[in-house]
């Protein structure tokens, strides 16, 4: 059994891999650390895991073969720094702090975006997860980018969940703010078009211009892209070749027919839909951000990285109505 520690473990992120290990069965949690809540039940802060486990959250780390990291941006390379993480021990990061600089005191963090960077991610040590809008709009242009079809300039808009702004409540994520409301925030700024750019410039060797315009909507989870670049390609062959691409994905799949968001809530897939319109491929692209645009994600990472099928603990239930 993989022993598995978890450091930030009463939010979203943290609730969501515990749902998941809980249920792995090659998995047993040794530790989840909270320096808030050290001793009580993990059921205080996750509700719907009460009869699922008996868990109390703890200060200490233990003995881990594999540690997730769900602390606010900034603070991994804290948490490394001042524990004494035992050897062999891998990292999986779920914040920002290795994606766009992954060599950190002796330790290379591999991009972990599971259908483009596979054989990278296959055994390796210390893994950068994928921010939720960067994992879905990549998701959307990584076979066009290979292919380099997107030109110099992309547009998206994309619009996230209540759940893509953390547990902590802040004016922009309290409900009278969030019903029956959408907003757009950080447009063209957004911390997770660096992370896109630079997997685009790896997969076409350029890096494009992305006009990223990121929403916040007043649902609960899941992300919704809308993409879209100069392309004079009919859709029926961009199709042909996004389905080749993702052919060996269990999890990405190219829809014929358009698609909605409640199609993958719930779920670690990505579901893609393509069409031409006057000189243009539009794409849309839609995860759930907890996820595959998270923890999904970083179980699927785990599993790759600990030689396991990929598949394992993530065939979850969508939520079709």
């Amino acid at each position: 059994m993989i022993k598995a520690a978890i450091a930030g473990g009463t939010g979203y992120t943290a609730g969501e891999l515990l749902r998941i290990l809980v249920n792995h069965p090659e998995v047993e949690i040794c530790s989840v650390m909270s320096t808030t809540s050290a001793g009580r039940p993990v059921t205080d802060s996750h509700r719907d895991l009460l009869g699922e486990t008996t868990l109390e959250f703890s200060d200490s780390l233990g003995e881990p073969d594999v540690i997730f990291l769900c602390l606010g941006h900034g603070l991994s390379k804290e948490f490394i720094d001042s524990h004494d993480i035992p050897a062999g021990c891998k990292i999986i990061d779920l914040g920002q702090d290795f994606r766009n600089e992954p060599d950190y005191k002796g330790r290379h963090f591999v991009y972990g975006l599971t259908d483009v960077f596979l054989p990278q991610i296959e055994g390796c040590d210390y893994l950068a997860n994928p921010g939720c809008f960067a994992t879905c709009i990549q998701l959307g242009l990584a076979p066009a980018a290979a292919l380099k079809l997107t030109g110099s300039e992309i547009h998206v808009t994309a619009i996230t969940g209540a759940t893509g702004a953390g547990r902590k409540l802040s004016e922009t994520s309290h409900f009278p703010y969030r019903n029956d409301n959408i907003s757009v925030y950080k447009p063209f700024t957004h911390q997770h078009l660096t992370e896109i750019c630079n997997t685009l410039e790896k997969l076409g060797g350029s890096r494009p211009t992305v006009n990223f315009v990121p929403m916040r909507g007043d649902f609960t989870r899941g992300i919704f892209a809308s993409i879209y670049f100069r392309c004079d390609m009919p859709a029926e062959e961009a199709n042909a070749i996004y389905k080749e691409y993702y052919k060996e994905s269990p999890f990405v799949f190219v829809s014929d027919a358009p698609i909605s968001l409640k199609e993958v809530v719930n779920t670690n897939k990505c579901l893609l839909h393509i069409e031409s319109h006057n000189g243009r491929l539009h794409i849309t692209a839609i995860i759930d951000n907890l996820l595959k645009g998270a923890s999904g994600q970083a179980v699927e990472n785990m599993n790759l990285m600990f030689g396991l099928e990929r598949t394992t603990a993530l065939k979850l239930k969508a939520n079709a109505f």
